[in-house]
């Protein structure tokens, strides 16, 4: 199970904060820059379901290899993203991606080589898309919670727990990171990244139309496809955004889920955020069996 927490290292490691410090925003020496001139636009795919999410155990970094239904959700999303503008079509640029970055963790690892193959597939963009792992990209540490029931963790730490889902600067997994620690990794990845796509592209321009539908480049902005965690995305809209972490609660990305940014003249955009449509074909599948289920044994 993903239920994570941590941007400046504090020293300790009790699971506790000190209340000066919880809830900060974003100072203005580690606020993330933003070329002014940037168009470009970022994919989040949170990865597919792993046995341990099955078991509903925390996950954090431990290695869990996806599900028969996460190698499923895996492939139904990497089909979707290989032919975008399919209808529905998703608001993304025309053209491949211009690479595919991952967490290393082996979840997010399957997810990713799953896109780069359908990607490179003749019915796709028919071409390699560049693929590598990054590992600021990797899940939350949960310490001490890590491979255990949720359950468990309610029962014997349940007051840290609540307080976690509740306040997340304050609190975190004993011997895990804090909201702020992953900000200081994820926020040097996000920096790079949005480097990378501006080297790609085309400077823009504030005075170019802003409002989807209006724009004169919006198919010709180089894209970029992140492949991760709910709580590392969480961590990452936050500090796009310029947004306090203990506002951490507020994004939320199912498997395989996609969220799509866009960057107009410097500005972060939401264009679509945790679309699943893709995956209905596994919800109906889902639904008939619980009906069948009742239909054997009769209940209403």
């Amino acid at each position: 199970m993903d239920d994570p927490a941590g941007a400046r290292p504090l020293t300790g490691s009790s699971g506790e904060l000190p209340a000066a410090s919880a809830g900060a925003a974003t100072s203005g020496a580690d606020r993330l820059a933003i070329p002014d001139d940037l168009e470009a636009t970022i994919v989040l795919v949170r990865h597919a379901e792993s046995e341990l999410i099955v078991q509903r155990r925390f996950q954090g970094r431990l290695e869990t290899p996806l599900s028969s239904i996460g190698r499923r959700q895996a492939d139904l999303v990497a089909r979707r993203l290989a032919r975008p503008h399919e209808p529905p079509a998703l608001p993304l640029p025309v053209g491949p991606p211009i690479a595919i970055l991952h967490s290393p963790l082996g979840r997010a690892t399957e997810t990713a080589v799953a896109i780069e193959t359908a990607m490179g597939a003749a019915d796709g963009f028919g071409q390699r898309i560049p693929r590598r792992p990054d590992p600021q990209l990797v899940e939350i540490a949960q310490g001490d919670w890590e491979g255990r029931p949720a359950s468990e963790i309610e029962a014997t730490d349940g007051e840290r727990l609540a307080t976690w889902r509740r306040r997340p600067t304050e609190a975190w997994a004993p011997g895990g990171e804090r909201l702020q620690d992953v900000q200081s990794r994820v926020a040097p990845a996000l920096a790079d990244l949005l480097a990378e796509l501006a080297t790609a592209g085309t400077p823009g321009s504030i005075h170019s139309p802003q409002v989807a539908g209006y724009r004169d480049r919006a198919g010709e902005q180089p894209w970029s496809v992140v492949v991760g965690h709910d709580g590392v995305f969480k961590v990452l809209l936050l500090t796009l955004f310029d947004l306090p972490l203990d506002r951490f609660w507020m994004w939320s990305s199912d498997l395989c889920g996609i969220s799509v940014v866009d960057i107009r003249a410097g500005r972060p955009v939401v264009r679509a955020m945790n679309l699943t449509e893709h995956l209905a074909s596994l919800q109906d599948e889902a639904a008939q069996a619980e009906t069948e289920e009742r239909a054997r044994s009769g209940a209403l």
